[in-house]
């Protein structure tokens, strides 16, 4: 039954309004310009008793209606009903931009107007309760999309596990919870535990509690599945999971943060001051959450252990920085072909020789392995640790070279050689003696005093390749202000110049030396990279290694040196503290005689 008035005379009740609309399947109010109702369907009725023919819209309907109708209808009310032709206009224009929304009740509606002449309305109520909570869940599920891919950017931005801990812990606590724990696995009884509270700072501490005093963390940090229900009461929580001033806990809860291979990266709290429990959907995204935080921290944790391993390894690979030692003065430097990598098959090392306190004088290695990249390294390694066991016997650099031959040729993966050269540096009165003993290697240079570049005379065969090796060894002496430089190929046939295409070749090198002439080896290494560098430009390159031998300049010099600052350098086999140090074992080093060359062939034996 429709509840209506008769319109009057004048127009201001309902003339020309009809009565399809009563029979409309939504709520419907005919109001008047003057605010008044003149009429309303039986849906509309139903909706709201309180609206009925004769009340004032404003003081029965919604504010939210009633000041759109005030709005609407405010032109007929102040300039009167106007032509035929400006009230139509009117009512069309009104009708294309008067569509209000607003509760009514727990319902929602939108309200349609449809103006007519004399000022009159029939307000159209459609209920869009169902679109709007579909669209407020879509808008949810959207912003909940959004915040994962944020805290899964933020997760992966940074591969420091306690870094990545700490972020796991904020965006819990901003997402999910007024106070998030995340508890990583620790030896021990002692568990490593953030803290972060909504809008605070992550808090790190370490708890020496049992993990079984907090129901479900034992199981989540075994990564076993927790038993529903996963809530957990809050008088059963011990008092450390709860921050300090936190309030009272309505509910806590305790996820798993899966890592790979079924081994948890750690167990997440979460904890909230209303009542227990997530609506399924956050408990969705609560889950994809921590899958997601898992899997980061398993990531962060693991780099951070490859990198530590790597770091051990190049530590080892890579050639020691030389510094002055009893007697001498060391400097080398090391490039590998490319930026990227950080070792490769050129090397060096200095041991001090039987004697243990450089008594006795100094092994300086200098070599070059087939190859490029960390497969030369990796042999580059073993040679460098073979040769360090031999050093008791570096007073016969034949028999040396011939050892590490055979060690080499019965590697069960020989692919590569390797060129080398040795340089027995025994300090004497008023300078430096040295043997040198090339095998396959560009022979040392030697900067005199006055400028001139002499080379050595050894030479001999590379090592790896046949089953016998050759060689020749020089004896020479360096006075106080005289240097002799070992390098690798890289140095000489690094390819530059104006077409990119020329080799750096010896002659540059040695016009380079003469002008290094009575500086001290590392301005000489210094020098000779430099210019090998500039020449090859930033292209592709081979390695290149060099190291300056030479007198001491003055100042005092101790051996051994202090731990930690040995006098021969730090990083690799020869230079680590005590490396390449003598036993008692072995023979002595080759002494007397003048400087002159010895020859080393397979049917000789040792001299």
């Amino acid at each position: 039954m429709e509840h209506s008035v008769e319109p009057s005379a004048d127009g201001g009740g309902g003339a020309g309004l009809g009565t399809a609309w009563r029979s409309a399947p939504y709520p419907v109010l005919a109001v008047g310009a003057d605010g008044a109702v003149r009429s309303v369907s039986e849906a509309a009725a139903e909706l709201s008793p309180a609206v009925r023919p004769g009340a004032r819209l404003r003081d029965t309907a919604p504010d939210w209606l009633a000041a759109a109708h005030d709005r609407l209808t405010g032109g007929f009310r102040k300039g009167g009903s106007g032509t035929a032709g400006q009230r139509e206009s009117g009512r069309r224009d009104r009708a294309a931009d008067g569509v209000v929304a607003g509760r009514i009740g727990e319902r929602h509606f939108m309200a349609h107007p449809t103006p007519y002449p004399g000022g009159t309305v029939l307000w159209w109520l459609v209920d869009d309760t169902g679109r709007r909570a579909a669209e407020d869940t879509l808008c949810e599920e959207r912003q909940r999309t959004e915040s994962l891919a944020d805290a899964g950017n933020l997760l992966l931005a940074s591969l420091n596990p306690a870094r990545c801990v700490e972020v796991t812990a904020r965006l819990a606590s901003e997402y999910f919870a007024e106070a998030a724990l995340v508890v990583v696995p620790g030896p021990g009884r002692r568990l490593p535990v953030v803290f972060c509270e909504r809008g605070g700072r992550p808090v790190r501490r370490t708890t020496g509690v049992d993990p079984a005093g907090m129901p479900g963390l034992t199981e989540a940090l075994r990564g076993a599945p927790l038993p529903p229900p996963r809530w957990v009461a809050p008088g059963d929580a011990p008092a450390w999971v709860v921050p300090e001033g936190f309030g009272p806990v309505g509910s806590i809860v305790v996820k798993t943060l899966p890592g790979p291979l079924e081994k948890p990266s750690g167990a997440l709290i979460l904890l909230r001051s209303g009542p227990a429990g997530f609506p399924e959907r956050e408990e969705f995204f609560a889950r994809l959450f921590a899958s997601r935080a898992g899997a980061a921290m398993s990531a962060a944790r693991l780099y951070t252990e490859q990198a530590a391993i790597t770091e051990t390894l190049m530590r080892e690979l890579r050639p020691p920085v030389l510094h002055r030692a009893a007697g001498a003065d060391f400097a080398g430097g090391y490039r590998a072909s490319s930026d990227t990598e950080q070792v490769g098959g050129d090397f060096y090392d200095v041991h001090p020789l039987p004697g243990g306190a450089g008594d006795e004088g100094f092994l300086v290695v200098l070599g070059d392995v087939c190859g490029k990249g960390l497969e030369a390294a990796v042999l580059a390694g073993k040679i460098r640790i073979t040769l360090e066991a031999l050093v008791p016997l570096a007073g016969d650099h034949h028999e040396v070279l011939s050892l590490l031959n055979g060690a080499l040729l019965n590697s069960p993966q020989h692919t590569r050689f390797a060129t080398l050269v040795l340089a027995s540096v025994l300090p004497r009165e008023g300078g430096l003696e040295l043997r040198v003993t090339s095998a396959g290697h560009p022979a040392p240079l030697i900067v005199r005093a006055g400028g001139r570049v002499e080379e050595t005379a050894t030479a001999g065969t590379l090592v790896g390749l046949l089953p016998e090796v050759e060689t020749v060894t020089v004896r020479t002496a360096l006075a106080p202000g005289e240097t002799c430089v070992l390098y690798t190929d890289g140095i000489t046939e690094a390819r530059g110049g104006p077409m990119g295409r020329e080799m750096f070749g010896e002659e540059r090198l040695r016009q380079a030396l003469s002008e290094c002439a009575g500086l001290p080896p590392e301005a000489v290494v210094e020098r000779v990279q430099m210019l090998a560098a500039e020449w090859a430009g930033p292209g592709p390159a081979d390695d290149r290694a060099v190291v300056a031998i030479a007198p001491p300049r003055g100042g005092p010099h101790s051996w051994p040196p202090p731990p930690g600052a040995d006098g021969l350098g730090t990083g690799g086999h020869g230079g680590r503290a005590g490396a390449g140090r003598s036993d008692g074992h072995g023979g002595s080093p080759h002494h007397g005689g003048p400087p002159g060359t010895t020859g080393h062939r397979p049917d000789r034996g040792t001299p």
